[in-house]
């Protein structure tokens, strides 16, 4: 008599999407809201502008104010830095140990997402009375996802596992 046989418990669809695409929506929901007349350049002012008075007194308002463009600027980059993670993670479902070596597929869909959410971002600012879209803002926004997924393939074995990829896959040793 033959044992049973015994089945991985793989998690269902519904498991799935909350594990992997559920903080993916939330943060999308999230940006989407950064893009609101509430988080205006004016609005984030009234609080940034003040902490960097009170921290440096003697700082010259110019100079003030191109912090807060560049503090706004970080902001964009590290938010879609952050999608650009949970996207590919939702790609991905790494495990512990995960033996699959690093996909640019993945890494390009992710990168795929970011910029469209990106764009259509900078869309929805066009119907927001205080807020300009700015092409600019999406190339922003794409390189902080860019960034992000650089350094996941930099953490993944980045130079030496793609060489070692290549030369599996496109250099086949015997090959023509």
């Amino acid at each position: 008599m033959q044992p049973p046989l015994v089945q991985q418990n793989k998690p269902g669809r519904a498991a799935n999407f909350f594990r992997y695409w559920l903080p993916v929506v939330v943060w999308m929901v999230l940006i989407f809201s950064f893009s609101s007349d509430a988080k205006s350049y004016q609005h984030s002012s009234t609080l940034f502008e003040p902490l960097m008075r009170w921290l440096f007194p003697r700082m010259p308002q110019p100079t003030i104010a191109e912090f807060h463009h560049l503090f706004r600027k970080t902001c964009h980059l590290t938010e879609y830095a952050i999608l650009a993670g949970l996207v590919w993670r939702a790609v991905r479902k790494p495990a512990r140990r995960d033996p699959r070596p690093w996909n640019w597929t993945e890494a390009g869909f992710a990168l795929s997402v970011v910029f469209a959410y990106a764009a259509s971002d900078e869309l929805h600012q066009v119907f927001v009375p205080t807020r300009t879209a700015l092409v600019s803002d999406v190339m922003i926004d794409t390189s902080g996802g860019l960034a992000l997924l650089v350094v996941l393939w930099l953490w993944h074995g980045g130079v030496p596992s793609t060489y070692g990829w290549l030369r599996r896959t496109v250099f086949k040793p015997g090959g023509a």
